[in-house]
């Protein structure tokens, strides 16, 4: 939600309103917990697939583990689905979800 000023004839009163906005990220890519595959395969993934530095990937993979999912990459549904289907056919599993956003 974006908050914009509004000046009306007199620029001392202001009027705060908010604006919803639909943003272009509006999916994410869930990676899910499983017993299977190592924290080095999920880190090495996410850093090839997703363009995360190792802490960013490294952080991810923690997050996962301990939460049992999380959403490792927001963007646009197009860019996101060729991204989710490298990570699944590496064995990791791995879903597109629309973001809510309040």
């Amino acid at each position: 939600m974006e908050h914009t000023i509004t000046f009306t004839t007199r620029p001392w009163e202001q009027q705060d309103t908010d604006v919803m906005t639909e943003s272009a990220s509006s999916y994410c890519i869930i990676v899910w917990n499983d017993e299977v595959n190592t924290f080095e395969w999920v880190i090495e993934t996410l850093m090839e697939v997703c363009g995360h530095n190792a802490e960013q990937a490294e952080q991810c993979a923690f997050i996962i583990h301990y939460n049992g999912k999380y959403a490792v990459k927001e963007g646009d549904y197009d860019t996101l689905k060729p991204m989710c289907v490298a990570i699944t056919d590496r064995g990791i599993d791995a879903t597109i979800e629309q973001n809510v956003r309040r």
